[in-house]
């Protein structure tokens, strides 16, 4: 894959004051989300960009719905290529999967309808094998294209269209039509799959923070890359502006007050005039700013407000921050000490290291003993594909016994018949693993006694939002582990598991 990498300037160059990006930082640290990854692009050249520590540019990251709009991607490629026409009628497309007699609604049901959320539904079907003829089979209570509803199923259906169409499914399709051209590496993209195959456009994408402002910047400029027209020119129009009013989100997620002025072809509109964004779940947005010529990508987990709260509050952020450029493409006078302190700056970006308490008096009298679980579910594995694609969920850890050595310790447990060895850092650190199954396996632990009998284990998806910590109470021959899912969306809350000691 040929890549041309984006040109790197100081932010006054291209208009921007340094100060606004440190305060923009401020604001992203302090303490409502956790940041992962931010890029800021203007004129076309990146301005800032930093990764908080033990994220890098290019690990993958868990896209939720910002997926969505890789999946209408691919729908303005088709049509674009002339494969597909946005009026045409779903049933028409998958007529072995269509009720026997659908309804009026059902028979006005398009292409455009579903790339604007206007399918006329009220609901929509949880993954399973049929889940075309599941989702076909949902009352299209309005008329489509008159009422809104957020419609993940719907989504996916976009690529479930393209296959049909081409024989291709999204990865597949996209890879010489997309990827390769704006310098997406298709080999470091991973996908959650429904379960025929599916690639999941509705939330199923794993790419990195300057994918999703290389996606973005192609809608930027109109659908060309480099000289080369890859979207239509009316199929970017139709994408980036009003499609459908959103209004109605107002009683779905009242804090998400970005959510409510409307919404194009799996793109919203935004309070700011003429600015629209790629969204998925917990802060993966990428923002672009016409009047400014800009585009600001960033991912994060800002789970810790309560619902919509967290990712608005970093819509309200960015848009503080615009406040702060002006119009125009001439360069500002640089402060010297302000353009080499955000620099510094960018580059020690770091979360908050694990705590340091690798020892305990314990440690001894657990070291390599075996404990067998008598209550409840203890895994360890990413649940975002369960989550997304009704995949089946692992069988629970049946035993587990830990080893201390130094400042490291392995867990070894057993999990559906086999052996799994789990290193955990103790020294402040993370220590990096492989486990699990499905597309995401890469998880980085640490370990620390936060009580005399209390071992707390963290585990940090590193390619998802999510951290998982688990409490080990020691009890004499009884162990209760109390997981703690609080930045782990798409993992089911779970009451305290026990464990006994084996004999």
């Amino acid at each position: 894959m040929l890549r041309k990498e984006f040109e790197r300037v100081t932010p006054e160059s291209v208009g921007v004051p340094s100060g606004a990006i440190m305060r923009l930082l401020d604001k992203l640290e302090s303490g409502y989300t956790e940041p992962h990854g931010l890029m800021i692009m203007r004129h076309g050249k990146v301005c800032a960009e930093g990764w908080w520590s033990p994220y890098a540019p290019g690990i993958r990251h868990g896209l939720q719905s910002h997926t969505k709009t890789y999946a209408a991607t691919a729908v303005g490629i088709a049509y674009t290529e002339g494969i597909l026409k946005l009026d045409e009628r779903i049933i028409d497309i998958f007529p072995d999967e269509a009720p026997a007699n659908p309804s009026e609604n059902l028979k006005k049901l398009t292409v455009h309808h579903v790339l604007c959320m206007g399918c006329g539904m009220d609901e929509m079907p949880r993954p399973t094998e049929n889940w075309i003829r599941d989702f076909l089979a949902i009352p299209v209570n309005h008329e489509p294209g008159t009422t809104y509803m957020y419609n993940s199923t719907g989504s996916t259906l976009l690529g479930a269209i393209v296959r049909k169409k081409t024989g291709l499914g999204l990865h597949e399709y996209l890879k010489p039509r997309l990827f390769q051209k704006i310098g997406i590496d298709p080999d470091n993209l991973r996908w959650y799959c429904m379960p025929d195959g599916m690639e999941i456009g509705g939330g199923g994408l794993l790419a990195t923070t300057e994918d999703n402002l290389r996606l973005m910047k192609l809608y930027a400029d109109g659908g060309v890359w480099e000289g080369e027209r890859i979207l239509a020119e009316d199929y970017v129009k139709l994408a980036t502006t009003l499609q459908n009013e959103s209004a109605t989100e107002e009683k779905v997620n009242p804090p998400a007050k970005d959510n409510f002025v409307g919404y194009g072809y799996q793109i919203w509109m935004c309070r700011p005039k003429g600015v629209y964004r790629a969204d998925g779940a917990m802060g993966q947005f990428t923002i672009v700013v016409p009047n400014l010529d800009m585009i600001i990508a960033i991912t994060e987990n800002a789970n810790g407000m309560t619902g919509g709260e967290g990712p608005q509050h970093t819509l309200d952020i960015m848009w503080e921050f615009l406040d702060e450029i002006p119009e125009g493409p001439d360069a500002i006078a640089e402060n010297a000490d302000e353009c080499g302190a955000l620099t510094r700056r960018l580059g020690l970006l770091a979360l908050k290291k694990p705590p340091y308490a690798p020892y305990s008096a314990m440690r001894d009298e657990i070291s390599g003993k075996v404990y067998q679980i008598t209550e409840g579910n203890l895994s360890f594995g990413d649940t975002s594909g369960i989550f997304m694609g009704g995949a089946k969920p692992p069988e629970g850890i049946e035993s587990f016994h830990i080893d201390f050595i130094g400042c490291i310790c392995n867990m070894r447990y057993m999990q559906e018949g086999k052996e799994v060895i789990l290193t955990t850092a103790l020294d402040g650190g993370r220590a990096e693993n492989y486990i699990g199954r499905g597309a995401v396996k890469r998880v980085l632990s640490s370990g620390a006694w936060v009580e005399p009998n209390v071992f707390e284990l963290r585990l940090r998806w590193i390619e998802t939002c999510h951290e998982r910590c688990y409490r080990f109470c020691f009890d004499g021959e009884n162990v209760t582990i109390e997981p703690d899912m609080a930045r782990s969306p798409f993992a089911k809350p779970t009451g305290p598991i026990k464990a006994k000691l084996k004999k």
